[in-house]
C-alpha cells in the first residue's frame, strides 16, 4: 500500500507553483542562487507519496510556472502563441518525468526501509530521476531544449566549480541529492539522531569546498572582438549589408592594432561570402588592414542546403580557411520540422520562416595559427556535445558567436550569459562571447568577467585572452557520467519496481505464517 502523501493535494498545488517561481529566481536576470535548493525541495515534498496521475498534476503545475516566467522572453517579438507552445511541451515532459521521482519514494523505501538508505540510497534515487529528466528534456523532442537544467543556476554563485568535475548534469545531481538528504533527515527527526544528516553535509561539503580542476597556463591569445550593434533582429528595417556595415564601423578602432585573431558574432555578415564576391573582397580588405584571421558569421548556401555558418577568413589565402556549421539549428526558429504539420497548426508564424537550416556535421573547433579555438554558434552553447567536442579537438579558447537582437531588453541574454561563464568553468578554458547586440563579455577560466560590452552599445573589446591546455574530468568523463548519475535511474527504477512488488505479494503469506495460519 502506498505511502501517504507528504501534503495533500490541495495544498502540493499552490505549493508546487511557488516553487517554479522560486526556482525561476536562482538563474539570470534575478541571480539569487541558493533558491535553487529552496525551489527544488519545494517540488519534492510535494511529489512524495503521490499517486502516478498525482505526480503528474503536481509536476505539471510546477514545470508550468518555472517556464512560462523562465522564458517570457520568446513574447519580445513572437507574441504569446511560442511562448505557451514551448513552455507546454516542457511542462508536459517534465510532468510525465515527475513520475519517476515519485516511483523512486514509493518504492525505494520498501527494497531497502532502513533510515540510512533513506538519507543516503533514496536521495541519490531521486538525484538520479531528476537528472535523467532534464537529459531527456535536453534531448527530445527533435534537439531537445536544455535551458534551464538546474545546475545551470550555479552559474553566478560559489558552487559552479564542481560541474568542472561532473560536468553540468553533475553539478544538478549533487544538489538534488543535497535537497533530498536534507528533507529525509528532517522527516526521520534527524535533531534525535544527528549522524542521519551526515550525507546531506557531505554533498554540501562537495559543493562548496571542492575547487575546480585545474587546467595547465598556455600562453595567451590577443583577440579583438566587435559588437556593432546593427539591425540584425529578424523584424529590423535594414538596408542590404546594413550589420555588415556596422560591424566594420564599430571595428575601426581596432585597425592598426597588434591582433591575433578579429572575432565577430553570429550574422555578422548578412550575405554569403562563400558566393558573394563582394563581400568576400571586403572580407579580404579588413584581414589585411586588421593584419590578422577574422573569425566571421553568415548564412551560407551550398548546393541545395542552408547553414549557419562560422567562418575563418584571411586575405591571401582561399577562403572560407576552415568551417563550421551549426550542430543543433533551433527547431521553430531555424528550421521547421514537420512542417506540414505545424503549418497546418498556426500557418501566419511558421510562414515567416523561410529558410530550413541544415544540421552541421563538421567539428566545433578551427586550428588559428597554432591556437585550438572550440566553437558554438548562439544555442549551441547550450548542448554538452559541441562544447566537450571542441575541447577534445584541441581547444584551448572559446569563441561563442550569437545574435541576441530578437530579444533585447530581455533575460535571454544574460541567461545565455550565464551558460557561457558556466561552460568556461566545465572546461577550465576563457571564453569570448560576442553578440552582435550584447551583452558581449571576455570571461577567463575561473568564470570571472575580464571584459565586456554594454547592450545596445556599438563597441571594440581588445584583449589578451588566456589560453588553456588539459582536459577537465567533465570533458573526459561526461557521457559516463550522465550515465551514471541520470539514465541509470530508469534500469534500477525497473528493478526496485519489481522488488516492491514481490514484497508486496509476500507480505500477507508472512503475516500469516506470523498468526500460526
Amino acid at each position: 500500500m502506498r505511502d501517504r502523501p507528504l501534503l495533500p493535494l490541495w495544498l502540493a498545488l499552490p505549493v508546487a507553483v511557488a516553487g517554479g517561481a522560486v526556482l525561476d529566481l536562482a538563474f539570470p536576470d534575478i541571480g539569487v542562487w541558493p533558491l535553487a535548493f529552496v525551489g527544488a525541495a519545494m517540488t519534492l515534498v510535494t511529489l512524495i507519496g503521490r499517486s502516478a496521475w498525482g505526480a503528474v498534476a503536481v509536476g505539471a503545475v510546477f514545470a508550468a510556472s518555472f517556464y512560462l516566467l523562465h522564458i517570457a522572453w520568446i513574447t519580445r517579438y513572437l507574441g504569446p502563441v511560442p511562448w505557451f507552445a514551448l513552455a507546454g511541451v516542457e511542462t508536459v515532459l517534465n510532468a510525465v518525468g515527475a513520475i519517476a521521482i515519485t516511483l523512486a519514494y514509493r518504492w525505494l523505501p520498501k527494497v531497502l526501509p532502513g533510515p540510512w538508505a533513506r538519507v543516503t540510497a533514496l536521495p541519490a534515487l531521486v538525484a538520479a530521476a531528476w537528472t535523467a529528466r532534464e537529459q531527456f528534456v535536453g534531448s527530445w523532442p527533435y534537439t531537445g531544449f536544455p535551458w534551464a537544467r538546474l545546475g545551470m543556476s550555479q552559474s553566478d554563485g560559489p558552487l559552479a566549480e564542481l560541474a568542472s568535475w561532473l560536468g553540468v548534469s553533475g553539478l544538478t545531481f549533487v544538489m538534488v541529492f543535497l535537497t533530498a538528504a536534507v528533507i529525509e533527515a528532517v522527516r526521520l527527526r534527524v535533531w534525535r539522531r544527528v549522524r542521519l544528516a551526515v550525507p546531506a553535509a557531505v554533498a554540501a561539503a562537495l559543493l562548496l569546498l571542492v575547487p575546480q580542476f585545474p587546467t595547465t597556463d598556455a600562453g595567451t591569445m590577443r583577440v579583438g572582438a566587435v559588437q556593432g550593434n546593427g539591425p540584425s533582429g529578424y523584424f529590423d528595417q535594414r538596408e542590404p549589408y546594413a550589420v555588415f556595415r556596422a560591424q566594420l564601423a564599430a571595428t575601426q578602432p581596432l585597425i592598426g592594432q597588434d591582433l591575433d585573431l578579429l572575432l565577430w558574432p553570429e550574422g555578422g555578415v548578412d550575405a554569403d561570402p562563400i558566393n558573394n564576391s563582394f563581400i568576400a573582397n571586403a572580407l579580404d580588405d579588413l584581414s589585411t588592414q586588421v593584419d590578422a584571421p577574422l573569425l566571421v558569421n553568415a548564412a551560407t548556401e551550398r548546393g541545395d542546403k542552408i547553414y549557419n555558418t562560422s567562418m575563418l577568413w584571411q586575405a591571401g589565402a582561399e577562403n572560407p580557411l576552415a568551417l563550421h556549421d551549426k550542430t543543433h539549428p533551433v527547431p521553430m526558429g531555424e528550421y521547421v520540422p514537420d512542417r506540414w504539420f505545424f503549418e497546418a497548426l498556426a500557418p501566419d508564424l511558421i510562414g515567416l520562416i523561410q529558410r530550413e537550416y541544415t544540421p552541421g556535421t563538421n567539428p566545433p573547433f578551427f586550428d588559428v595559427s597554432g591556437v585550438g579555438v572550440g566553437l558554438a554558434i548562439c544555442f549551441d552553447v547550450i548542448y554538452d556535445d559541441v562544447i566537450w567536442d571542441g575541447a577534445r579537438d584541441g581547444a584551448e579558447v572559446y569563441m561563442f558567436q550569437t545574435n541576441n537582437a530578437d530579444f533585447r531588453g530581455t533575460d535571454e541574454n544574460v541567461q545565455q550569459l550565464g551558460f557561457a561563464r558556466m561552460r568556461a568553468i566545465e572546461t577550465g578554458r576563457s571564453v569570448v562571447n560576442i553578440s552582435t547586440v550584447g551583452t558581449s563579455q571576455v570571461i577567463a577560466p575561473d568564470g570571472s568577467v575580464i571584459d565586456g560590452l554594454a547592450a545596445d552599445t556599438a563597441g571594440a573589446l581588445l584583449v589578451d585572452v588566456p589560453l588553456r591546455s588539459g582536459l577537465t574530468p567533465a570533458v573526459v568523463l561526461g557521457p559516463a557520467l550522465q550515465w551514471l548519475l541520470g539514465w541509470s535511474a530508469l534500469p534500477m527504477l525497473v528493478l526496485l519496481g519489481f522488488l516492491a512488488r514481490r514484497r508486496t505479494k509476500a507480505a500477507p503469506s508472512e503475516e500469516d505464517d506470523a498468526a500460526g495460519v
